[in-house]
């Protein structure tokens, strides 16, 4: 049974403070258990500006033993606006010391089918131990659809179970051309966090968290089978919410 927490704050701002602080106690803990690193997986969205301010505000931060790699990635080059890797290199990166041959991007020239098989392969090489890839934490966004990752509803991708990364040249929010992270790989996970934010995401959160919608959405579908799943929200997301939630007082931890 994964355990699920949904966290509430005031608003971004106090939400962004407690993500990154999440992030740097978890790498933390891991590295002081005698991990020879912490693995991370990286959405796009608004996460990226997020982790961009409120990472490199960080005292003391050293990333130097972490490694990263991306839920999910249109398959576009990286100086196009639409390229995850591409905000991440020019917004966060420069700013910490996370060694660039730590950092797993996928290879945007070739077609996406192949373009997946790389990054699956990259994966591998990775995590040659483990039969899927089990990273440390992803940290994941939703979108008003539902959908995770490049996950979307009704999509066959969903039902993948062998793929570790899947192609998309249909996705029905473009770019067309994306590689995902499955759920297996997003289930395997030790630590899920979600972080969703704004009025605009209250109807479909209420349907992720509470239920009633047949099939699942995506979001719905991410249960780390042997790790933790937060979900950390702003009030504004939260409000058609009615289950019972945490409300963490200021500078408290996660």
């Amino acid at each position: 049974m994964t355990d699920r927490r949904v966290v509430v704050f005031p608003s971004s701002a106090e939400l962004g403070p407690a993500l990154a602080e999440l992030v740097s106690s978890r790498a933390e803990k891991v590295l002081g258990q005698g991990g020879s690193r912490f693995s991370l997986g990286l959405s796009g969205g608004s996460l990226v500006s997020m982790l961009s301010k409120e990472l490199p505000a960080l005292p003391n931060l050293d990333c130097s033993r972490w490694l990263v790699g991306f839920c999910d990635e249109r398959v576009v080059p990286f100086d196009d606006p639409e390229s995850t890797y591409g905000l991440y290199k020019s917004q966060l990166f420069p700013k910490l010391n996370i060694p660039k041959e730590h950092i797993l991007a996928i290879n945007h020239s070739l077609p996406v089918e192949e373009c997946a098989e790389d990054y699956a392969h990259k994966l591998k090489q990775t995590f040659p131990d483990d039969q899927i890839p089990m990273f440390d934490m992803l940290l994941l966004g939703m979108g008003p659809d539902g959908h995770t990752c490049s996950l979307f509803p009704d999509h066959p991708i969903l039902q993948e179970t062998m793929k570790t990364v899947a192609p998309i040249s249909d996705s029905p929010k473009p770019p067309p051309c994306r590689v995902t992270m499955t759920f297996p790989v997003v289930n395997a996970a030790r630590c899920v966090v979600f972080v969703s934010t704004g009025g605009s995401k209250a109807p479909v959160l209420k349907q992720v968290l509470e239920g009633g919608v047949t099939p699942a959405l995506p979001a719905a579908c991410v249960s780390p089978s042997q790790g933790e799943l937060l979900w950390l929200v702003d009030e504004p997301a939260a409000a058609a919410l009615t289950l019972s939630v945490e409300r963490p007082g200021p500078g408290a931890k996660l």
